[in-house]
């Protein structure tokens, strides 16, 4: 069934302009721009790992609860862990951070820990670059809040060695500027086997107002885009009528997107829902908001968008897969593809639950699984890993999920500044 747009609000001229020529930009496919920089600085020292800090860590994670057989330990010290990209051999961990500064984390002897962790390519001017994914050839793709940029060959690069920068998309034009904002603009990106990259992009409000729910809608702000990884081109929205998703993942096998969303704020402590989505469908798939949050929970016409009363919703939107508890910021998610932990986990999706804000009593922090059931719908979330949360206060806050080579997992802490393994062993 054909999905009905909302009626287009009255623009002002200047937002207008923005949004086409932003567009304009993004379809043009022009040339990438491309200038070699250095991988490393030599003269930055790298992040010390055996400190008081490590050991404090070591000691917390005895909090963490596990399903029996499951252990976690201390990965790397790492300023600002949020997004990971794990090179294929296994032996070095892209990290990203909402500041300026995306890092390299080698495990030179394949012992499963961290011997160095470098920022990579400094002095770029990198703006909140949360989002990091890599290409099939081991290029890192850096998603930042208003651009996109490709550094080859970066899964390979030495301590000495200079790395080609490419300017997929360029500063300014992946949103509007004036929609490149702190609030939800971290991105995040994944790459397919055929060059395909998907990007999410975040709405920077609590509820978007009226007068920007149609470019928003146009633009895939609020959403999920597509484009080429190799030069920006032939960028297209992928899914509209989402808030603020700050984790996705392609499914291995099918390649279809799932992605995560976070919750609308201010509407009590026990609603709406998180939630996890999958694209079923081409061309612009909605998914709801700023109509609906979860299965049923409205938001147009409540206290927190009085604005949208009588905005007419889409004919046709695409519940969650499944939700989760109110206000538990459900960020980065990842398909288990690994052999090491049971059956029962595989291809299964492990979830990142960052933890409340602004809810009276704190919630989350943690690690939701999600079965897959026969006919690929998602099953019940349950919790897998948590302890995090002590005694209502936070001493560290998950935010991605990744996958080494050995089928061990890799969670990331942005409030301890850590990543973390968890690795199985029968019991």
């Amino acid at each position: 069934m054909p999905i009905a747009r909302p009626t287009p609000p009255l623009l002002s001229a200047a937002s207008v302009l923005s949004g086409l020529v932003t567009l304009v930009l993004a379809l043009a496919g022009a040339p990438a721009a491309a200038q070699r920089v250095p991988a490393f600085d030599a003269a930055q020292p790298p992040v010390p790992q055996q400190d008081a800090k490590a050991q404090q860590l070591r000691e917390q994670l005895r909090r963490v609860r596990l399903p029996a057989g499951f252990q976690i330990e201390l990965y790397a010290l790492v300023p600002g862990a949020r997004h990971l990209a794990v090179s294929p051999a296994g032996d070095r961990v892209f990290v990203g951070t909402r500041r300026d500064t995306v890092w390299a984390v080698t495990d030179r002897d394949g012992d499963r820990q961290a011997d160095e962790v470098r920022a990579l390519a400094p002095g770029q001017g990198f703006v909140s670059p949360n989002g990091v994914c890599l290409t099939p050839a081991g290029d890192l793709v850096v998603a930042e809040r208003n651009r996109v940029l490709r550094l080859v060959g970066a899964s390979r690069a030495g301590t000495d060695a200079s790395l080609e920068l490419v300017t997929v998309v360029p500063q300014g034009t992946l949103v509007p500027p004036e929609e490149a904002r702190p609030n939800h603009g971290d991105r995040t990106c994944r790459v397919s086997d055929d060059g395909w990259l998907y990007i999410t992009l975040g709405q920077p409000y609590n509820v978007q107002p009226r007068e920007k729910v149609a470019l928003y809608e146009r633009l895939g702000i609020g959403g999920l885009v597509r484009l080429r990884v190799a030069d920006g081109s032939a960028r297209e929205v992928l899914a509209r009528g989402v808030r603020a998703s700050v984790g996705m993942d392609l499914q291995p096998g099918t390649g279809t997107v799932w992605f995560t969303d976070n919750q609308t704020d201010h509407m009590g402590d026990d609603i709406p829902p998180g939630e996890l989505n999958r694209i079923t469908r081409p061309g612009g798939e909605h998914f709801g908001y700023p109509f609906i949050h979860g299965r049923n929970t409205p938001v147009a016409g409540t206290a927190v968008a009085p604005d949208l009363k009588d905005l007419p919703p889409p004919a046709a939107w695409t519940p969650p897969q499944a939700e989760f508890p109110a206000h538990q910021a459900q960020l980065g998610m990842h398909f288990y593809r690994g052999r090491q932990f049971p059956a029962s986990f595989r291809g299964g999706i492990f979830v990142a639950s960052h933890g409340s804000w602004n809810r009276s009593q704190a919630t989350g922090a943690l690690l939701n699984f999600v079965p897959l059931q026969p006919d690929g719908q998602a099953g019940a979330p349950t919790v897998f890993a948590e302890g995090w949360l002590d005694q209502g206060r936070y001493w560290g806050r998950p935010v991605d999920v990744a996958e080494l080579p050995d089928g061990s997992l890799l969670v990331s802490d942005d409030h301890a500044g850590a990543l973390y393994r968890i690795r199985y062993s029968a019991p």
